[in-house]
């Protein structure tokens, strides 16, 4: 992976510059601070598949905790009929 960091005026003067590089920080060569990056193809279709591998885990963990919870409402005598198919949609309403 071949990394360099520009400025945004070396961009705008060459952009064939970003054809070398896998990942580029872009610069304000003023401020010393990072205003983007530009990933290149192959980078950007792994980071979009790594998003959306974390973006999975968080439904899944959420998910668990919501089924977690219609467990301990089925078992428990809380006024819930535990034969309701809804049970789940009752306790979302009532996390809101």
């Amino acid at each position: 992976m071949t990394t360099v960091r520009l400025g945004i005026s070396d961009l705008v003067r060459n952009p064939k510059q970003l054809q070398d590089y896998d990942f580029v920080e872009i610069e304000d060569k003023k401020t010393h601070r990072i205003r983007g990056v530009y990933l290149s193809e192959a980078m950007a279709k792994e980071f979009r598949h790594y998003l959306e591998e974390k973006r999975q885990e968080k439904i899944d963990k959420k998910l668990e905790a919501f089924k977690s919870v219609v467990a301990r409402a089925r078992e428990s005598d809380n006024g819930f009929n535990k034969e309701d198919p809804k049970v789940l949609q009752k306790i979302k309403g009532m996390a809101k």
